[in-house]
C-alpha cells in the first residue's frame, strides 16, 4: 500500500495564495528591494524575482507538514531573490517559514533554527563592523536579526505558551480522571458499608424469626408455637426499628447525623441476652477500658454475627464470647459448638455474607480474622479442607463434632484509645 502523504494545511493554502498575489503585486508596481545598479545584483531584471517568489510561495504550503524542508528550500529561495532585484513579499514569507520551523518543528529542529538564526545575528553584527570599521555595518546585524532571529524567538515563545497549555489540559484530563476513579472507589466503599451494616443490623433478627417460625410449623405444641410468636414478634419489632434508624441515616442530607448511635462493647451484655431469649446458651468475658469507636464497633458486629451464625447453623451447647485487650491490639473470640448433632433442626440458610462482612471489618483496621473449626475428629488436613468448605459457604459445616471459632484481632494504634 502506497503511503499517503499529510496534504497542506487550508491555513498554509491560504498564506501561500496571499503571499503570491502580494508579490505578484509589488512586482507588477514595479516595487522591489533594491535597484538594477547594486552591486549585490547579480541578475537584474523584473522577470527573475518571480523566481524565487514563486518557490518561497510553495514553501509556505509545507510550513505544517515539513517544515525543516520548507525553511531549507526557503533559504536557497531568498539567497537567489538575494541576487535579484528583490520583492519585499519574499523577505516576509521567508520569516513566516522561520517562525514556523521553530513553532511547528521537532523539538531539535526549533532548537538548532534557533541557536543557528542567533549565532547568524551576532556574526552579521560583529564581522561587518570589524571589517568596515563604519556604524552603518550594525544594520547587517539588524537585518539578519529581524529576518531571522526575532521569527525563531517568537516561535520558540509561542510553542512553550502551547506545550505548556497542553501540560495543563492533560493534568486537567488525568485530574478529571482521577476524581472519577475516587468518586467511583467512594461509591463502592460506601455501598460495602452499607451493605455491612444492613447485614449485621438485620441478619440477627431475621435469622431469629426464620428458625422460630420453623420451629412454631414443625411442632404441634400451642405453648411452643406461642413462645416462638413471642420470640418472632420481638425480633420483628427490633429488626424494624434497626432498619427505620438505618434509612434515617440515608435519608439526612444535612450531616449532622453522627454515629453516636453506632453500637459499642457497652452494648454487649445486652447483645448476649437478646441471644439467651432465642435460645443460645451464651456466655461473655469481657475486660477491656476505653476504644477507639472503630474498635468498639468492629468488635460489636464481629460478636453480633457470630451469635447469629451459632443461632443459624451451630450445634446445641454453650457460646463463649471473650475479649480481652492486650498492649496494642483487642483480641476477640468467640466460641460455638461445630457439628451435625443438630442436622434435623430448624436452621436459616447462609450466604457468607457475614463471614465477608467480619473479614472486611477487620482489614479496614489492618488487624487479622480466623473462621472455622478449631478441634475435634477432623483435625489436621481434614480440618483445613472443612474449614474451607464451611467458610466459603458461610456457614458452621455438617460434619463431625468439634468447636467452630471466629478470631480476630484489631490494632489500637497509639493515641487512639482514651
Amino acid at each position: 500500500m502506497a503511503m499517503r502523504h499529510p496534504r497542506p494545511h487550508r491555513d498554509d493554502v491560504r498564506i501561500a495564495l496571499a503571499g503570491l498575489l502580494g508579490g505578484l503585486l509589488l512586482w507588477g508596481a514595479g516595487l522591489g528591494t533594491r535597484t538594477a545598479d547594486d552591486p549585490i545584483v547579480l541578475w537584474s531584471g523584473r522577470w527573475p524575482i518571480l523566481l524565487p517568489l514563486a518557490v518561497i510561495a510553495g514553501c509556505e504550503l509545507l510550513r505544517r507538514t515539513h517544515p525543516r524542508t520548507g525553511l531549507l528550500v526557503g533559504v536557497a529561495a531568498l539567497t537567489l531573490d538575494t541576487v535579484t532585484q528583490g520583492n519585499l513579499v519574499t523577505l516576509v514569507m521567508f520569516t513566516d517559514l522561520v517562525y514556523a520551523a521553530v513553532l511547528y518543528g521537532t523539538p531539535a529542529t526549533a532548537r538548532r533554527v534557533l541557536w543557528i538564526s542567533g549565532a547568524l545575528t551576532v556574526l552579521g553584527t560583529v564581522v561587518p563592523l570589524a571589517v568596515w570599521r563604519v556604524p552603518e555595518a550594525l544594520l547587517i546585524g539588524v537585518v539578519i536579526g529581524v529576518v531571522a532571529f526575532t521569527p525563531g524567538a517568537t516561535g520558540w515563545v509561542v510553542r512553550n505558551h502551547r506545550d505548556a497549555a497542553e501540560a495543563a489540559r492533560l493534568r486537567a484530563e488525568q485530574t478529571a480522571l482521577l476524581a472519577e476513579i475516587d468518586r467511583t472507589q467512594a461509591v463502592t466503599a460506601e455501598r460495602a458499608r452499607m451493605a455491612r451494616e444492613l447485614h449485621d443490623m438485620v441478619a440477627n433478627h431475621l435469622s431469629a424469626i426464620a428458625i422460630h417460625s420453623t420451629a412454631a410449623l414443625s411442632l404441634d405444641d400451642p405453648d411452643t408455637s406461642e413462645q416462638a410468636l413471642g420470640v418472632i414478634r420481638e425480633n420483628s419489632v427490633e429488626g424494624l426499628a434497626e432498619m427505620r434508624r438505618l434509612i434515617g441515616i440515608l435519608r439526612d442530607s444535612s450531616g449532622d447525623t453522627e454515629p453516636a448511635a453506632a453500637p459499642t462493647l457497652d452494648g454487649l451484655a445486652s447483645l448476649v441476652e437478646h441471644a439467651r431469649g432465642n435460645g443460645l446458651d451464651v456466655t461473655l468475658d469481657c475486660a477491656h477500658t476505653a476504644l477507639p469507636a472503630p474498635v468498639e464497633l468492629a468488635a460489636y458486629r464481629i460478636v453480633q454475627e457470630s451469635l447469629t451464625n451459632a443461632l443459624k447453623h451451630a450445634s446445641p451447647g454453650r457460646v463463649t464470647v471473650s475479649l480481652v485487650q492486650r498492649d496494642h491490639a483487642l483480641d476477640v473470640r468467640v466460641t460455638s459448638p461445630f457439628g451435625d448433632v443438630r442436622k434435623d433442626g430448624p436452621r436459616a440458610p447462609g450466604s457468607g455474607a457475614g463471614l465477608i462482612g467480619m473479614r472486611e471489618r477487620v482489614a479496614l483496621l489492618q488487624g487479622t480474622f480466623e473462621a472455622g473449626p478449631e478441634t475435634g475428629p477432623e483435625a489436621g488436613v481434614g480440618a483445613e479442607a472443612a474449614k474451607t468448605e464451611a467458610a466459603q459457604a458461610g456457614t458452621h459445616g455438617t460434619t463431625g463434632g468439634g468447636t467452630w471459632t471466629v478470631r480476630a484481632t484489631l490494632p489500637i494504634t497509639e493515641g487512639e484509645s482514651a
